[in-house]
């Protein structure tokens, strides 16, 4: 293989890469000067390899004044020697962003790389996915990665070229032609609602076709249904027939007819129960749609848009993949992107080679499974928007069901496998086992036996009404909150008067939505009688919380002698994410609190370590910050829950104790804005006065980041989901006589 570097050479490497990654000087130093005392020093300077060559006078430390001096008196020889010896290093660290070396070889500045400004024809032909004869940053992004592995660099064996998954997932461009475009409609018959027949290969008439699928079960059809519903109207009139596909295998009549009425779809709707359509055209997911020409040619299929993917949601597509290839079809032209990958609900399609029998069975194994992990949420009137509790179920939903549980994506569990000790030990762990994962897609991948009725598990119950049983109090929202259909919404913020006469003690709370499908997280926080939360309140966060929902958590029961104080007169402010789904939605949501008979031992409360003075350069796809704060008193801590917003990849915690011993006490490798997990420890951890606690975060601001709503912008402290936050809440145990001595400020 070549092994020449990728997209550009040696110089650019010694100079201008170099130097554009430097940055501002001011930048720099404001960066590596964690703890924000204006020096470097210490393991701030041990940091990176070149900076302890800015220190002049060998005192290992480094001041602004120090470092203009050494970048004057060095210049580029200095920064070609502190690359060299960067470069020694492990041969696995990564090099220049690939954002960087492409901005250097665009030339001519329009966005995309030509074979004058790329040369190497080996990598333009690797690179350029969809063979339009230009290089584009999102391919380039797409095969090489954020930055480019030193390995890559001459006098290196380069490795074959792999992308790393991700929590993430939005619509690709893939070669077109191993995906069928350019030929004709396989002739399969479509089946109507009504169990009429028709050929695919004559369904359109003469005209072009659009062939669409989608599943009444699936969040990602329900989302995109708004758009299908223009689609038709848009383009009824310009000679383009649909055909609106319920997925394999399709869910029931009455779902069906729910999801065309709620959209309004008027075209021809078909089911394939059988897959026979499916695998005709070598569907993969429930938001596929198959483009064919007046000559029954396909030209396109894929993503009708990227405003939705997995794990993310636009406020606007910045892609129209299906109208642009319509657009283009009906100018006579060939469509620039003919092939793309559609995130959806995966499609659970036979393989190729007849499924080899299992040892398990549904009954006996599978059912106990779902059973522990899944139906919690997957069950009717849970909160994930299918069920599992049946065979059928998860047969319906196998396809997604493996897809998610493969990636590491479901049960949502994010902190890394690899801490060890009691103190790492979570009470609410949601992770699969390693056998039952193993076990659940073995299953899966073969002939799924259902065995024998008798040994199945007792149905699991789940209380009705209240989970935390007859409440106390409800406080619920003065009025409904209308969401939108797409897109995306500001924070809702809510304060609503408690008025108790008397100090409460919370032993227990559950935060109910009443309309669960587009209510994304929930911060309540106490206003005490006489305050008020301003605007400038509702953007600091810094104050820690009170109660808190995500999917999944909406409860919280603490123990006998624990409680949560709720003074007299006091108000209670909601902040409410809501996500639309789709369809036009109301929420009026409500909190139910219960009541501890007398005063706790221990009250809980919620600190915030948080570090407001973000700056998140554009285009970075590994920005670190750090922020530590020094314990002034002993505190003992029985939970974490990291946030951050939609460009938020890695959470950590680690603690340095008073004899000098450092040790991480929860790692989030990957971070997931969609799940504000409650990491809770098994057995509470006394960290002693004189600790200093460390938060490390590092962020996404790169385009390869599918839910960066702006690559290009300087992020800093924000409300919104497109500004950025970086805080690490602590759930920790008061002394009742002591209440307010362990907060972190």
């Amino acid at each position: 293989m070549n092994t020449r570097p990728l997209l550009f050479s040696l110089p650019i490497i010694a100079t201008a890469i170099v130097l554009r990654a430097a940055g501002p000087m001011e930048e720099q130093f404001e960066k590596f000067d964690t703890n924000r005392d204006n020096l470097l020093s210490g393991d701030e300077l041990a940091a990176t390899p070149y900076l302890r060559t800015l220190d002049l006078n060998g005192d290992d430390k480094v001041t602004p004044d120090e470092a203009r001096a050494a970048l004057a008196k060095f210049g580029r020889k200095a920064i070609q020697a502190l690359r060299e010896r960067a470069a020694s290093r492990a041969g696995d660290l990564p090099g220049p962003r690939t954002t960087d070396v492409f901005a250097e070889l665009d030339a001519n500045r329009d966005g995309n790389l030509n074979t004058k400004e790329l040369k190497d024809k080996e990598w333009f032909t690797k690179l350029d996915r969809d063979h339009d004869g230009l290089v584009t940053l999102e391919e380039s992004l797409a095969v090489i990665g954020e930055r480019l592995p030193r390995k890559y660099l001459p006098g290196g064996d380069a490795p074959p070229i792999k992308v790393a998954a991700e929590l993430q997932e939005g619509p690709q461009p893939v070669r077109a032609a191993e995906r069928g475009v350019g030929r004709i409609a396989p002739d399969i018959t479509l089946t109507g609602l009504d169990d009429s027949e028709w050929k695919l290969a004559s369904a359109g008439g003469g005209k072009p076709l659009v062939l669409g699928f989608f599943s009444a079960t699936c969040p990602m059809s329900g989302k995109l249904g708004p758009e299908m519903a223009r689609l038709e109207k848009h383009y009824r009139d310009r000679g383009v027939s649909f055909i609106w596909l319920s997925a394999p295998p399709s869910s029931n009549a009455a779902e069906i007819g729910s999801f065309i009425s709620s959209h309004g779809l008027t075209e021809k709707i078909a089911r394939d129960a059988s897959g026979a359509v499916a695998r005709a055209l070598g569907a993969e997911t429930t938001t596929e749609v198959f483009l064919f020409d007046a000559a029954r040619t396909l030209v396109y299929r894929g993503a009708i848009n990227d405003q939705y993917g997995l794990g993310y949601a636009l406020d606007a597509p910045r892609h129209t993949y299906l109208r642009n290839a319509l657009d283009a079809t009906l100018r006579g032209e060939t469509p620039n992107v003919a092939a793309t990958t559609a995130p959806g609900c995966a499609l659970d399609l036979p393989a190729q080679q007849p499924p080899a029998p299992s040892p398990a069975t549904y009954h006996r194994d599978i059912a106990r499974i779902m059973n522990q992990n899944c139906v919690e949420c997957h069950r009717a009137g849970g909160l994930a928007p299918f069920s599992l509790t049946s065979y059928n179920e998860v047969i319906e939903h196998a396809g997604m069901v493996r897809k998610q549980v493969d990636r590491g994506v479901m049960p949502p569990w994010f902190a890394s496998g690899d801490q060890s000790g009691a103190h790492a030990i979570f009470s609410n762990d949601r992770s699969l086992a390693t056998a039952d994962k193993e076990a659940l897609l073995a299953w899966l991948n073969s002939d799924r036996p259902m065995g024998d009725p008798a040994d199945a598990p007792l149905p699991p119950r789940f209380p009705e009404g209240w989970a935390i049983g007859r409440p106390d109090l409800v406080v619920q929202l003065p009025r409904p909150v209308a969401i939108k259909a797409e897109g995306t919404m500001p924070y809702q913020n809510f304060t609503v008067p408690v008025d108790l006469p008397e100090d409460r003690w919370v032993q227990a709370y559950e935060i109910a939505p009443t309309d669960r499908t587009v209510v994304h997280h929930v911060i309540v926080r106490v206003i005490e009688k006489g305050g008020r939360a301003s605007r400038k309140n509702d953007d600091n966060e810094t104050e820690g919380l009170w109660a808190a929902y995500v999917p999944g958590n909406s409860t919280r029961i603490l123990p006998d002698g624990y409680a949560k104080l709720l003074p007299a007169g006091a108000s209670l402010h909601f902040q409410i994410h809501y996500t639309p789904n789709g369809k036009p939605a109301e929420d009026q949501l409500k909190i139910a609190l219960k009541f501890a008979p007398k005063p706790p031992q221990y009250i809980v409360q919620v600190a915030g370590v948080a570090n407001p003075r973000l700056k998140i350069p554009p285009n970075d796809p590994n920005h670190v910050e750090t922020f530590t704060r020094i314990l002034p008193a002993d505190m003992l801590v029985s939970g974490f829950m990291p946030h951050m917003h939609v460009r938020g990849k890695s959470f950590k915690y680690e603690v340095t104790t008073p004899d000098g011993r450092t040790e991480t006490l929860l790692d989030v490798p990957r971070y997931d804005f969609n799940w504000q997990l409650q990491y809770r420890l098994a057995q509470p951890r006394v960290l002693p006065r004189g600790s200093t606690l460390k938060i490390t975060a590092v962020f996404d601001n790169s385009s390869g980041n599918k839910a960066n709503p702006d690559p290009g912008k300087t992020v800093r402290w924000g409300q919104q989901t497109y500004d950025e936050m970086m805080i690490g809440y602590v759930e920790h145990f008061v002394p009742n006589k002591d209440a307010k001595m362990a907060v972190v400020k």
